[in-house]
């Protein structure tokens, strides 16, 4: 086989963190000289990486899945999955899709030009040695998500991460340094340091807390400007990183708190290690600061347990709270968790009512953050351009999840490049902006 003469597609899905398994593959075949494509209908390889976090994400997966086996009765050779549904239903797909012709650990990524060669009866190939940051981006060039740690040691009651990805594993900080580097060396000016806890990085290496530590040797990085935080779980977050983050120009004022519910009873049904005092404690600190930090949050509503009394006390928080950008989930019973064995399961219409209820409460906090930032300046970064749209976005926001700022395209302009933008107008979620001048 020579690899020249194959081209390969990769789905992927799920989280940031899958984003970076799939680039790192992506690298992997087209350093051993594979062609790939985004086509999946001229692809004689197809590779879905899939999630399995949620039964929603599990049928999405399995549908994408069979949408790839289509293909094997024209230009596709071979189907290959991935992920996190391989490591909880591996034995079930192989069963109940048998064109799938390889499932692959999450484990041995590393050993995935071997794998295709054997799949091909061949063991006769040549890969390049890896150079830093051995990915192939697949996010605009400008930005980055630097996985800084893989597993989870918080055992939420509700969730399948530490079954399906293990325990909390943390990397080196020299290894994500040199990773960062040959990053902003690339032309990536935004770093998104993603882990299911960033706030528990380097405990299992160095016996101690480490986020503090990496955040400033990555600040010394020349060619990166934003440095952000993903999923900073509230009993970590101290007053040492607070202040970091308050202080340090290359780090956005930013911060995502997955806090899930605001009930001590909940949150202890759920086995979070917060509690709504510590909670209020600490969001109070982090609004109390010199500069504006931005909290994003999500929440779980129609847990089992969770009576009108405990949604009425989150709804009351989020009220009060106003944050700036909230994502509300409704519960999803997970089999092998703790929590599908729990009685007192709440019913999915309560479950869909209550969900519409925050989304409702959000949307008018959002409108009204907006509104309040009509006349300021500030520093965003080009994401985009869409029929003459630019696509921007100011350090308070995260790709893909968060407010966008749209601005008229005016004289040349660059994605990826920083300009200051007055703030105009907004529309509902979403700001209208003016450039004022490249920064």
């Amino acid at each position: 086989m020579n690899p020249k003469d194959k081209k390969v597609a990769l789905i992927s899905l799920g989280c940031d963190k899958n984003t970076v398994d799939s680039e790192k593959i992506l690298y992997l075949i087209k350093n051993a000289g594979f062609n790939i494509t985004t086509d999946v209908s001229e692809a004689n390889i197809i590779i879905v990486n899939t999630c399995a976090f949620i039964l929603d994400a599990q049928k999405e997966s399995i549908n994408r899945i069979l949408e790839a086996e289509l293909f094997k009765n024209s230009n596709c050779e071979k189907l290959i999955v991935c992920g996190c549904l391989v490591a909880r239903n591996g034995k079930e797909l192989s069963s109940s899709i048998p064109n799938i012709d390889l499932l692959v650990d999450i484990n041995d990524y590393d050993k995935i030009v071997e794998l295709i060669y054997g799949l091909y009866n061949e063991s006769d190939f040549n890969v390049c040695d890896k150079v830093a940051p051995a990915r192939l981006l697949s996010t605009p060039s400008h930005y980055a998500y630097v996985k800084i740690a893989d597993g989870c040691d918080n055992f939420c009651t509700y969730c399948t991460i530490p079954k399906i990805r293990g325990r909390f594993r943390s990397r080196k900080i020299e290894e994500i340094v040199e990773e960062c580097r040959a990053l902003a060396s690339g032309g990536v000016k935004e770093l998104i340091l993603v882990a299911q806890d960033v706030t528990r990085y380097g405990i299992d290496l160095y016996d101690e807390y480490k986020i503090c530590d990496l955040l400033k040797e990555l600040v010394k990085i020349d060619g990166v400007r934003w440095i952000r935080l993903h999923y900073c779980y509230p009993e970590l977050i101290d007053d040492n990183l607070i202040e970091l983050i308050n202080s340090e120009d290359k780090i956005c004022k930013y911060i995502d708190i997955p806090l899930q519910h605001v009930s001590d009873k909940i949150l202890k049904k759920m086995n979070r290690r917060s509690s709504y005092n510590s909670i209020c404690e600490l969001l109070d600190k982090i609004k109390g600061q010199k500069n504006r930090i931005s909290i994003r949050s999500s929440f779980i509503v129609g847990f089992p347990y969770e009576t009108n009394s405990d949604f009425n006390l989150l709804k009351n928080f989020i009220e009060h709270y106003q944050l700036d950008n909230v994502g509300v989930f409704e519960y999803s019973r997970e089999d092998g968790t703790p929590a599908y064995d729990m009685p007192h399961q709440v019913p999915s219409l309560i479950k869909k009512y209550r969900r519409k209820k925050i989304y409702n409460i959000q949307k008018k906090i959002a409108e009204k953050n907006n509104s309040q930032l009509v006349g300021q300046t500030m520093l965003c970064v080009l994401d985009d351009i869409e029929d003459d749209v630019l696509i921007m976005r100011n350090q308070y926001n995260s790709p893909q999840v968060d407010t966008v700022v749209y601005c008229q395209a005016v004289g040349d302009v660059e994605v990826g490049a920083f300009y200051e933008v007055k703030i105009v107008d907004y529309n509902q979620y979403d700001l209208i902006g003016e450039i004022i001048k490249r920064s």
